[in-house]
């Protein structure tokens, strides 16, 4: 028997960063899902199919592996038995049909989903449960930041909401709800992108949520989508782009009902300003942000992936601007503000919060604070948008201190828990 290693499917697996205990356990969801009975994918099956011992998977396990990579069985290194390929030319189409469906939206996007009877009706409760999961998903963000793995259950529950509605029948109104779930998971997963540093990939989501979102007619989902887009805008150098998207989220429907929304769409627009250096314009900003937000009626009912934001969230983003602009006084003073204000659940932010100010007490030189800051980040937090600007504060305390007690201290802590290059 042929037993090469299946090479195709250890680089997706090496790519999203996932044991194969993660994916084993992604896959079992998914089979649960499908088939309404959680599987019993274990490792011990993954690691034979990464080996080339098993080249075929089972029916419903083939199934679960395309919804969780959005990949063809073919495109990941799996082989069909020369009878099953026979087979699937003799079913024809209709049988095909069944089995599979494909979702294009502009770019490709993929879901399988076997059918075993008439076509069932979606309504309310499903639309519940799938905001249920997104509200999971987010608060995994909240939590570990831009994780691969995040990315991933993201995209699978966007397939997922999609094929739901391509097999199901829908209400004109579940149908939009739909559309804006699956453009809310896609954009979940740009923004796990853009958190980790993935902006090639981001780039590409970003396409699939524009599209969902505009079939969605939901204008709060087209706002988180052109925010998402600002972001990515930044993290790429096109400062001009970011404040685009910003007028694009601001002129949606959503802004004008809702200052909750105009406040996050202000303090966001503050911080590509600060991109550009310029500083009134940031001040400008700050201040329709801060006025936006007293009016906010914060206990209104509003999707998961907007609970993040409050006085807390437009400190940090005002902390961000300053920064930028080298403003290192007023950033240290909104970075207190922040994790003064910050919800325990905000993980991710208390990290990123941190690094933005050891760098702000680093450029007044407050070397000792500095790295007391920078030691109170987690080093599981050294990835993504916070590892950056930790590789960027070893940089710059090397650079303007490296003889120091306290460059030696923080060195010395790098070289010990592994963080001395980037992960």
């Amino acid at each position: 028997m042929d037993r090469r290693r299946n090479a195709a499917l250890i680089q997706w697996m090496t790519t999203y960063g996932m044991t194969t205990r993660e994916f084993a356990d992604a896959l079992n969801d998914s089979i649960g899902e499908l088939t309404g009975r959680q599987g019993l994918v274990s490792d011990r099956t993954v690691l034979k199919w990464r080996a080339g011992e098993r080249r075929w998977p089972q029916t419903v396990q083939r199934a679960a592996i395309q919804a969780v990579t959005g990949q063809e069985l073919a495109d990941l290194g799996f082989v069909a038995p020369a009878r099953s390929n026979r087979r699937q030319q003799e079913e024809g189409p209709s049988v095909h049909r069944r089995r599979f469906v494909t979702v294009t939206t502009g770019t490709a996007l993929a879901a399988l989903t076997p059918l075993t009877g008439p076509r069932s009706r979606v309504g309310a409760a499903d639309v519940e449960l799938l905001t249920a999961k997104l509200a999971t998903i987010v608060a995994s963000d909240n939590r570990h930041g831009g994780t691969t793995k995040v990315e991933a259950r993201a995209l699978q529950l966007a397939r997922q909401t999609l094929a739901l509605q391509q097999h199901g029948t829908v209400t004109s109104r579940v149908r939009g709800q739909l559309y804006s779930l699956a453009a809310a998971f896609t954009s979940s997963a740009m923004w796990a992108a853009i958190d980790g540093h993935r902006l090639d990939a981001a780039h590409h989501y970003m396409q699939q949520a524009v599209t969902l979102a505009g079939l969605s007619g939901d204008t709060a989902i087209v706002f988180r989508v052109w925010g998402h887009a600002g972001a990515l805008y930044r993290h790429l150098g096109r400062y001009t782009d970011a404040l685009a998207a910003d007028d694009a989220a601001r002129s949606t429907s959503i802004v004008r009902r809702d200052p909750l929304y105009a406040s996050l769409t202000h303090a966001r627009t503050a911080v590509h300003h600060g991109d550009l250096r310029d500083h009134n314009a940031v001040k400008r900003s700050i201040g329709h942000a801060r006025d936006a937000l007293t009016r906010a009626d914060t206990t209104a009912p509003r999707p998961p992936w907007m609970l993040f934001y409050d006085q807390a969230e437009l400190e940090l983003l005002a902390l961000i601007a300053h920064a930028s602009l080298h403003h290192w006084a007023d950033a240290e003073a909104h970075a207190h503000h922040h994790l003064a204000l910050l919800r325990p659940d905000l993980v991710r932010n208390r990290s990123l919060a941190l690094a933005h100010l050891a760098r702000a007490q680093l450029e007044q030189g407050a070397l000792e604070e500095a790295v007391s800051s920078a030691h109170t980040i987690p080093p599981d937090a050294w990835h993504g948008r916070t590892g950056k600007l930790l590789h960027g504060f070893t940089g710059r305390l090397t650079g303007l201190a490296s003889h120091t007690p306290a460059a030696q201290t923080w060195a010395d802590y790098t070289r010990e828990k592994g963080l001395s290059r980037d992960r």
